[in-house]
């Protein structure tokens, strides 16, 4: 699922003999994608907006969800990796990244200097293939991805909205023998470039890859409320595991799990839950998929002694996605997804809603929504 297929251009910058001996080449991949597409939300909201959906969110208009350009270098065991974006989708999921103000002769930092930049690493691969990288990374809780080509669906799931997108830092990859390899993860927190605390997020990781199965199982915990929040400083855990199975060459299935707890000033918020996934090859060219998902929050506390929510403005949340995809030649994805939404509580828009969305917030008026999404991805 997260393999992609990228048309490469492979340009050699340097192969000089030095008084030492000769320098390693120099390999550079550049590649580039676009998404974009046309929805319609059957509850008609008069703003416009599929809410909580992530990065298909607008209704009646065609829009780019994400053009992104990836450039990738490699020198020996030396790597680097450059991904520039732009469109609805980095606007999105950079909303949680922290604003912190600047000085006169210091920059602010917040959502609008970092979301063109998807993912910015380097790293180095040793003789006896452990990894150490550093930067910005996609998140690696989960199996969706952002681009929308290496995914099954065209919206991504309650869990990948709800969940950590993004963390900067550092992480160590050690292969471990029979198909295993363990990663070490020490990132700023969840969602944040420049951290809203002064504690870091840690992490461990296994991922096994067989001929038929892959596996990963994850933990991660750090402090994530921002200095000085009402909850205090609690340690937030996550717990994450996923598998994929090809069950035959022509259906795969996959099911996620994350569950998490913070035991905080107010008692202790926590999390469940889980997706289940099926891909059905019909043709080389044509593919059908299915997603159900189911997410609920406890959120300690009660009356007006609240902790504040971690993911939703409703207790639970869930959809149900169906997704017909064609894929005429390499590099090209057209994708016609039905998707309902269901709620606990008003979380969506439908008919006319209240506010402007500056001086009064919109305010959600319905407990479901249902689209029709027809939307194209081609990559290079």
């Amino acid at each position: 699922m997260k393999a992609g297929t990228w048309s490469t251009a492979w340009l050699v910058l340097a192969s000089a003999a030095t008084a030492h001996g000769e320098q390693p080449e120099t390999k550079v991949t550049v590649g580039a994608y676009v998404e974009t597409y046309y929805q319609l939300n059957f509850r008609t909201p008069s703003n416009g907006i599929t809410n909580l959906r992530g990065f298909d969110n607008r209704e009646r208009t065609f829009t780019i969800e994400n053009a992104a350009i990836d450039v990738k270098g490699e020198r020996g065991g030396l790597t680097g990796r450059v991904v520039l974006q732009i469109g609805a989708t980095p606007s999105t999921y950079y909303l949680a990244e922290p604003a912190l103000p600047g000085t006169v002769g210091v920059n602010a930092t917040g959502p609008e200097l970092w979301k063109y930049l998807q993912q910015a690493t380097f790293g180095y691969t040793t003789a006896n293939k452990i990894v150490v990288e550093g930067g910005l990374f996609p998140s690696p809780i989960g199996p969706e991805v952002i681009p929308i080509k290496d995914n099954w669906n065209w919206s991504r799931s309650n869990l990948f909205l709800g969940l950590p997108f993004y963390h900067t830092g550092a992480r160590v990859a050690v292969p471990l023998g029979g198909g295993w390899v363990g990663t070490l993860h020490a990132y700023a927190g969840w969602n944040s470039v420049v951290d809203n605390n002064d504690y870091p997020m840690v992490g461990a990781s296994a991922f096994y890859t067989g001929d038929k199965i892959s596996v990963q199982l994850m933990y991660c915990g750090g402090i994530e409320r921002p200095t000085g929040a009402p909850e205090g400083k609690p340690w937030r855990n996550l717990f994450d595991a996923y598998a994929t199975l090809q069950v035959t060459d022509e259906l795969s299935i996959l099911g996620q799990v994350d569950a998490g707890f913070e035991p905080n000033n107010f008692g202790t918020s926590g999390w469940l839950a889980g997706a289940l996934y099926a891909k059905y090859e019909v043709t080389p060219a044509l593919y059908v998929a299915g997603r159900g998902d189911y997410f609920r929050e406890r959120v300690a506390g009660e009356g007006a002694m609240n902790a504040g929510p971690l993911f939703w403005p409703s207790k639970w949340i869930a959809s149900g996605t169906g997704t017909f995809a064609y894929q005429p030649l390499t590099g090209l994805s057209v994708r016609l997804e039905y998707r309902h939404d269901q709620a606990q509580d008003d979380s969506f828009f439908g008919g006319g809603v209240e506010g402007d969305g500056v001086t009064v917030p919109f305010v959600p008026n319905r407990k479901a929504q249902d689209t029709l999404t027809l939307g194209a991805a081609a990559s290079f």
